[in-house]
């Protein structure tokens, strides 16, 4: 409900319905003050016009009903801050997990990408040196030569994979200027700034399928306008019973030509990445075109996941 009153994108973590509740709370404060504000204009205005006042009287309001408007709204300020910004903050910004399921993965920001470094097997990062990198085959520098803790490394590129409800620790940083790490779905953002590691941490409770779900969207076919960045959310058929589509496939005009001509008028699309890796620093004429993706797996595609990257090394 939040997030349609609000028009925020979904939630997918733990804390996101506390963060939407604040942002709430803040905006109808300000709504508040803002409304409170006109209607004192107009209304000073109107109680203060010449014609009402052709003389200047300068002993002025002897009533002391602004100040007790001013008192409550700092009290009320006070409580959003002393009440719930301030204990969230201490909940989710500075009391890191300890759980020893937590996922640790580095995320290094550089015009106009974002490179995801995962410690491997062994848990440990390997080393990296800035005089190896190679922006095409080694952009943080990895010395899997050098550093025997760096062999298992695991480097993508605008991929960033997570399993659902694990506490996951990203440490940011950047190789160039400032850049700022935002998740809109997980309702968090931090900058990265040249020359320090900064960590966040939340706990995904949503899985990128489950999101795509909640985000999908029934279209009429041939569709007025293209739809592919989107997928099918299940199985098309022929007459024949064979299947044009499968779901988790995008629907190219062929393909929608052959459904039409099959009978089918209308199919459920969801979008192929429900959650992204936003930049929300301006950062360079690039700027626009920094954008990756974030997949939240179940445990069973997470592993399956890693053991694909871990036997890509090898090749």
């Amino acid at each position: 409900m939040l997030e349609k009153i609000l028009g925020l994108p979904v939630s997918a973590s733990e804390h996101a319905a506390r963060v939407d509740r604040l942002i709430l709370y803040v905006h109808i404060l300000m709504v508040v003050l803002f409304v409170g504000w006109i209607v004192f204009f107009f209304y000073t205005l109107l109680r203060f016009r010449k014609s009402k006042n052709p003389v200047a009287d300068y002993t002025g309001v002897k009533t002391h009903t602004s100040s007790y408007l001013e008192a409550t709204v700092a009290v009320v300020e006070v409580l959003l801050l002393v009440g719930l910004s301030i204990p969230f903050w201490s909940w989710k910004v500075s009391a890191f997990p300890t759980d020893p399921a937590t996922v640790h993965v580095r995320v290094i920001a550089q015009q106009f990408a974002w490179n995801i470094h995962y410690p491997g097997p062994d848990g440990i990062f390997g080393r990296t040196d800035i005089k190896l990198v190679d922006e095409q085959t080694n952009p943080i520098g990895l010395d899997r030569k050098g550093d025997p803790r760096a062999k298992d490394d695991i480097v993508t590129l605008n991929q960033l994979h997570l399993p659902v409800n694990r506490p996951a620790v990203i440490e940011i940083t950047t190789k160039d200027v400032i850049h700022s790490f935002s998740l809109p779905v997980m309702r968090v953002k931090q900058d990265a700034v040249p020359g320090m590691l900064i960590p966040i941490h939340f706990v995904p409770n949503k899985t990128s399928d489950q999101m795509r779900e909640e985000l999908a969207m029934t279209v009429a076919l041939p569709p007025a306008k293209s739809i592919d960045s989107d997928v099918a959310m299940e199985d098309y058929k022929a007459k024949d019973g064979s299947i044009l589509v499968k779901k988790g496939r995008s629907i190219s005009a062929d393909t929608a030509a052959k459904l039409v001509e099959n009978g089918i008028t209308e199919v459920r699309v969801g979008p192929r990445y429900p959650a992204e890796i936003a930049c929300a620093q301006l950062c360079g004429l690039g700027h626009y075109r920094m954008k990756g993706y974030l997949n939240i797996d179940t445990e069973e595609q997470y592993k399956a996941w890693l053991q694909d990257q871990e036997d890509s090394l090898g090749d």
